[in-house]
């Protein structure tokens, strides 16, 4: 979570009684320019006049980030076009000894993925490996070498979500897709649907020729399909030409019968029945959805699924601000 001087946030660590505590101690770091780490043990009494549903004990670091500073400047500027690109990255923060004057001596860099640093502090090849390889190489982790401790953030990009078809059902897709994260494309041949009245920024919105020869399109392993075109035809057309990309995910609307005569017809110019079998079809998870709102909120569950079980957090089952801020990491122990 983000708090900057005037006590606004982005972002949350649970809400409660203790997130209004923490902004309240960030902004006194703010005020004072320091980097603290405030414990909290919490009773199940405590924890219900604190408003939170469960107790225990824990840490919340509270690192001072000084918009003035060069360092801080070129190490969040580069993250946000990591970011914005779709690439990755880790951001490492070292935090060295505590001072009751001046705080916790905190440093901090930017790793690339070509394992280039940027940022004041340096460290070994060894040590980089180590921290990039540690228990949890996608969610944020942290280790201790030399009486430092280093936490370590990774950089990454939701993905991007291409929705074939610009009709009522890919109108409620599309902000919910972009609301959890995901970038969004929608393309159709029918500008008449593929416009900005219906998909306002920053979804992208893309009039095609046609589907039956699709534009040059950059799906990767980062990339979510989405086909909910007006007809099966069109369909047909669009998984003919994506089902061998390497695709986090492909999803075709319809229902059963459909899938099957489209299958069948595959099947018969080549394609096999692995491939078809890797197809989310009929589309989205299953919570009897029949509006185009009940129909969005299916098939973007399903695609927030899947990227929670690809990234590991889940089993798998089938311009710069000037002004200063203060980052809050909460951590249980």
């Amino acid at each position: 979570m983000v708090v900057r001087a005037d006590g606004s946030i982005i972002g949350t660590i649970g809400g409660g009684r203790l997130e209004a505590n923490a902004i309240a101690l960030a902004k006194e770091t703010i005020r004072a320019r320091r980097t603290v780490v405030q414990s909290f043990d919490l009773t199940s009494r405590e924890a219900a006049a604190s408003e939170m549903i469960c107790g225990g004990s824990g840490e919340i670091l509270l690192d001072f980030i000084d918009a003035n500073d060069e360092n801080n400047l070129m190490i969040y500027e580069e993250a946000a076009e990591i970011i914005a690109n779709g690439k990755g990255g880790w951001l490492i923060t070292v935090l060295g000894k505590s001072d009751e004057s001046t705080g916790i001596q905190c440093r901090r860099c930017l790793v690339k993925p070509d394992k280039t640093m940027i940022g004041s502090i340096t460290c070994s090849s060894y040590l980089v490996e180590k921290l990039l390889a540690g228990p949890a190489k996608i969610t944020i982790h942290s280790e201790a070498f030399d009486e430092h401790r280093f936490l370590v953030e990774p950089l990454r990009q939701g993905g991007t979500v291409y929705i074939f078809g610009a009709g009522h059902v890919s109108q409620k897709i599309a902000p919910l897709s972009e609301s959890v994260g995901f970038r969004t494309i929608v393309m159709d041949d029918r500008q008449d649907y593929a416009n900005r009245e219906r998909f306002p920024e920053p979804i992208v919105v893309k009039v095609i020729d046609s589907f039956k020869e699709l534009p040059a399109l950059d799906i990767d392993e980062q990339s979510y399909l989405v086909i909910v075109t007006r007809g099966h035809l069109f369909d047909k057309d669009v998984l003919r030409q994506v089902l061998r990309r390497k695709a986090a995910y492909i999803g075709m609307i319809g229902s059963r019968s459909k899938r099957e005569l489209i299958y069948e017809e595959m099947l018969g110019k080549g394609f096999t029945k692995e491939e078809l079998g890797a197809v989310y079809s009929p589309i989205g998870t299953d919570i009897g959805a029949e509006t185009p709102e009940e129909l969005a909120v299916s098939i973007v569950g399903e695609l927030v699924k899947v990227r929670s079980e690809k990234n590991g957090r889940k089993k798998k089952t089938k311009g710069s601000d000037s002004t200063p801020c203060c980052r809050i990491q909460m951590a249980p122990q």
